[in-house]
């Protein structure tokens, strides 16, 4: 299982294993650099003032070293503009390596997106700019993902990928690794789904831990980033732990781990 991955666009290699932050996570400042110290270089900013936005404000000579992602939501031209300024000011920084269109969903935004005056025709104007290096979605949609793909406007995909939700084996790995597009993998725990038991779970059965879960993902060839987002020092320590024990699932492990997933895709609510 390699443990590095190439983005292109002129990005340093990554350690695949991401550090990603959200609203309702509370890393410290210590807790990105310890992530840093131990090898992780890609870090996924939420867009809101914390821990990680303070660090990569301080990076100084360690940034060219460090590939830092945000989502940004407009779908115009002006908005995505005034949107990626803002990200750069709050971050202190003189560029983005890559910025995805949060959450996108449906063609009508994706229409939009690449319409006259939309928002990719300004990010090609940032990336010329210097501000910006590479982009892609954010989505749930495996067919509107395999779309965007298809047009040859995107760097690369950020798609939900984990045992329970395993519907990009076939329908955008294939097409990704063909066109040589990275993935990024986000939702790896199933909102921590995945390392809770289920009803339906045999006797005595012990349910995976976080490790195995980003394990699960990376040992897919064509993921090129698994993003973790520890909500304290003790998951990020745990999460870590995979560092130490870098190697991909054994076959039983796989079987173990798909199992367990779907039987949180049957008792854990309904997703697509």
């Amino acid at each position: 299982m390699n443990r590095y991955s190439d983005l292109g666009a002129g990005m340093p290699r990554v350690c695949r294993l991401g550090l990603a932050t959200r609203g309702n996570t509370h890393p410290t400042p210590d807790d990105i650099w310890l992530s840093i110290e131990r090898g992780i270089n890609f870090l996924n900013w939420c867009g809101h003032k914390d821990a990680m936005s303070d660090v990569v404000s301080q990076l100084g000579c360690l940034r060219s070293n460090i590939v830092v992602a945000t989502q940004l939501y407009a779908r115009d031209g002006a908005s995505i503009r005034a949107e990626l300024e803002d990200a750069l000011n709050r971050l202190g920084a003189d560029y983005l390596d890559l910025c995805t269109f949060y959450y996108l969903e449906t063609e009508s935004e994706w229409k939009e997106i690449c319409r006259r005056g939309g928002a990719l025709e300004q990010l090609q104007r940032a990336r010329e700019e210097g501000l910006i290096r590479a982009w892609g979605p954010t989505t749930h949609q495996r067919k509107l993902a395999v779309k965007t793909a298809e047009s040859g406007l995107i760097d690369l995909l950020m798609i939900r990928y984990n045992a329970a939700h395993r519907g990009a084996e076939e329908e955008i790995f294939p097409l990704a690794v063909e066109r040589k597009i990275p993935v990024i993998a986000y939702t790896c725990l199933r909102w921590g789904a995945l390392i809770k038991p289920t009803r339906l779970d045999p006797e005595g059965f012990i349910p995976p831990r976080a490790k195995d879960c980003y394990r699960f993902a990376l040992s897919h060839p064509a993921v090129s980033v698994a993003l973790m987002a520890p909500s304290n020092r003790a998951e990020l320590e745990e999460d870590l732990e995979l560092l130490d024990e870098w190697r991909p699932l054994s076959q039983d492990e796989q079987r173990w781990l798909i199992q367990h997933g779907e039987r949180v895709r049957k008792t854990a609510g309904a997703f697509p």
